[in-house]
Order: C-alpha cells, then sequence, then structure tokens
C-alpha cells in the first residue's frame, strides 16, 4: 500500500496542535434500504464483528442478508430518525460539541472531533484532516464504556489501517475502556435517580447491554464481565436490593448461543410472573440509537405489555447529560496527561505553515 503525501516538514515550524477524537460505531447516511445496503456491507463484513471464516460468511452476507435485511432495517431506522438525521449521529455530534466547551472551559486548548467506524466520517478520513490542521498528538477516545474485540479492538483496526499508510505519524493514544470509572457509573445513576425523580419506581430495574456470541466470552473477550461490573456499580451507587436489578443483553443476531439471559424474552417472562413495571436503561449505549429507541423503547415495551406488563419505561441514554460530558472530559484529561494541551498554536503561523508546505510539495 503506497503512503499518503505528506507536506515537506520544516525545521522551526509552528508548534503543533492535540487533539481528541471521540469513535462512534457508526450510522447509515439515511434511513433507506441503499444506505442501510451499504453500511451493513461495511459493519457486518468487518472480521471483529462476525469471525465466521470469510468464504462461507461472504456468501450467507453477499447472497442472503444485504439481499433482504436493508429494507426491513430501513423501515426501523425511519420510525426512530431525527429531523437532522440519525439519533446515533445528532447526539454524537452534541457530545463532541459539548466537550470541546467542557476542555476549554479547563483551561485545555485541543482540537475535538468525532469519527465513524462504519459510514462518515470515517476514521481514516478524520485523521487526515487533522494532519492536515497540524495536528500532531491524538487521543483515540471510543464511546465504548466497556471494552469488546467487536467494538474497541475494531477501532484500534480502524486507526492501524489509516497508520499503514502515512508516513509520519502523530503520536498516538487509545483509550480501551472506562466501565468503572467513577464519572461515568455517577451519570448512569444519576439518569435512573432523575427519572425516578419523576415517575417513581418500578418493580424491576432492567440494565440491558449489546449482546455478543457465547463464543467470544469463551476465547477471552472481557466485555460480559465489565457489563456485569457496571451494572453491579451502579447498583451500589443507587443503593437498590439485589434481586431488584436484573441484567440482560440484547441484539442478538443468527442462531448461535449468545450471552444470556436475552433481553426481550427476560421481560416477557417477567411480565407472566406478574411484574407490573419495568425501567429498562442501556448503560453501554452512551447515546440513543437504533438499539435503544427502537429495539427497546418500543419493540421491547410492546412485548412486554402484550404478555400482561402494564407500565414499561425506557430511561434514555446518557445524551447531552452534564455529569456524563463531565466524566468523558475527566477521562480524555486522565489519557492526555504529560502533553502540553495548555497552549495553543498560533493559527496564523499554523496556517501560514501550511500554505509554505504545500507551495513546496508543488514545486518538488
Amino acid at each position: 500500500m503506497p503512503y499518503a503525501s505528506e507536506p515537506r516538514f520544516e525545521h522551526g515550524q509552528a508548534g503543533a496542535a492535540t487533539a481528541v477524537l471521540l469513535c462512534n460505531l457508526g450510522t447509515p447516511d439515511a434511513p433507506t434500504a441503499a444506505a442501510l445496503r451499504r453500511y451493513l456491507a461495511q459493519f457486518l463484513g468487518d472480521r471483529r464483528v462476525v469471525e465466521i471464516p470469510r468464504p462461507l460468511w461472504w456468501l450467507i452476507l453477499h447472497g442472503v442478508i444485504l439481499r433482504v435485511r436493508p429494507a426491513k432495517s430501513a423501515r426501523k431506522y425511519a420510525s426512530i430518525w431525527m429531523d437532522n438525521g440519525s439519533p446515533l449521529k445528532v447526539w454524537t455530534e452534541k457530545q463532541t460539541t459539548m466537550l470541546r466547551g467542557y476542555l476549554g472551559e479547563r483551561g485545555h486548548r485541543l482540537v475535538i472531533r468525532y469519527a465513524m467506524n462504519y459510514g462518515q466520517p470515517s476514521i481514516a478520513s478524520v485523521l487526515d484532516e487533522l494532519k492536515a490542521e497540524g495536528v500532531e498528538r491524538a487521543l483515540v477516545l471510543p464511546l465504548y464504556p466497556q471494552y469488546s474485540a467487536t467494538t474497541t479492538a475494531s477501532v484500534f483496526d480502524s486507526v492501524a489501517r489509516w497508520a499503514l499508510r502515512t508516513r509520519r505519524l502523530p503520536e498516538l493514544r487509545f483509550v480501551n475502556h472506562y466501565h468503572d470509572h467513577p464519572g461515568y457509573v455517577a451519570a448512569v445513576a444519576r439518569r435512573i435517580t432523575a427519572h425516578w425523580g419523576q415517575h417513581g419506581r418500578p418493580d424491576k430495574l432492567v440494565m440491558s447491554f449489546h449482546g455478543l456470541p457465547q463464543r467470544n466470552l469463551l476465547l477471552g473477550d472481557p466485555y460480559h464481565c465489565e457489563c456485569l461490573k457496571t451494572a453491579r456499580l451502579v447498583a451500589e451507587r443507587l443503593g437498590i436490593p439485589k434481586d431488584d436489578l436484573v441484567v440482560t443483553f440484547q441484539s442478538r443476531f443468527g442462531k448461535a448461543k449468545w450471552l444470556q439471559p436475552y433481553t426481550e424474552p427476560t421481560l416477557v417472562e417477567m411480565a407472566r410472573r406478574g411484574v407490573k413495571r419495568v425501567d429498562v436503561m442501556c448503560p453501554g449505549f452512551v447515546a440513543d440509537c437504533l438499539e435503544t429507541l427502537e429495539e427497546i423503547a418500543i419493540e421491547a415495551r410492546t412485548a412486554f405489555l402484550a404478555a400482561g406488563g402494564e407500565t414499561f419505561h425506557y430511561i434514555p441514554a446518557l445524551n447531552d447529560q452534564h455529569e456524563w460530558i463531565a466524566a468523558l472530559a475527566d477521562i480524555a484529561q486522565t489519557h492526555l496527561q504529560g502533553w502540553d494541551t495548555r497552549s495553543a498554536a498560533d493559527p496564523q503561523a499554523l496556517a501560514a505553515q501550511r500554505a509554505r508546505a504545500i507551495e513546496l510539495g508543488a514545486e518538488a
């Protein structure tokens, strides 16, 4: 793979900038079958996401799934699409803007951007932009509190693929997880208590995390343990009895055994046993998306009520909650230690430097 072209290096150039790059899963560009087909081909084509042997999976993916699933998924996305786009993208953009402000108020002079592992803006394209703007230090912060090879490691893969074609790499740091970070745990607990302050307490609190094939756990993925620890720490902070909390896993795909108990069947069984009200929150999703707004707030609600339940509340994701953005700033600040983030480079000097580099590159 050839290296991307680089501006000519000049000795004594202006001070370099430091960036924080928030990375989320991604979203289709529109709630249409064509857009979903592109998105699903990239997402489900990732070896980290599906570990079935490539030739067999390629036949299943392109011969069956991408012919059937896009239209169905497009209808689901259409049911939760916002005026200004996909909820995941809307909330990620807002979190990026707020984090810029929170860190700025603490005296840090940083470039704060976001990228999507699947879809746009891609991680590679944003890293290219950061380099062009003079960034020489970057903290990559995936928006996944619990580590999994299917999510966190896949972000690292995307950064590594970009690095393979980059001659002059910026200094890079990478956040693996923050499932037990006190600020994150407090933000989740605060979201729940605020909801209870308005609506009262349920019979049961359900914490639903995204599922993962059971095989991944057996092969050493720490995700399951980190989900359980998050739930335990939040419950301790809430001060609720152990029996009042139920931890489940959602979003199964295919026929293989996944992490259990499964969310929707558990809710149905709870309703049949006489549980009248449940509150469901998804702590692993820091921004509301298809999996929370459609799968839980619509589909799971319908199943619970149809089975005899009386009241179902979905507690929103952290989104733009103050406590969450403050925690995100704390996490970033911890991993930025040792870098000079308080003396900003002169924008005019950087602009002149880039213009001169382009000019010299054209002359070469």
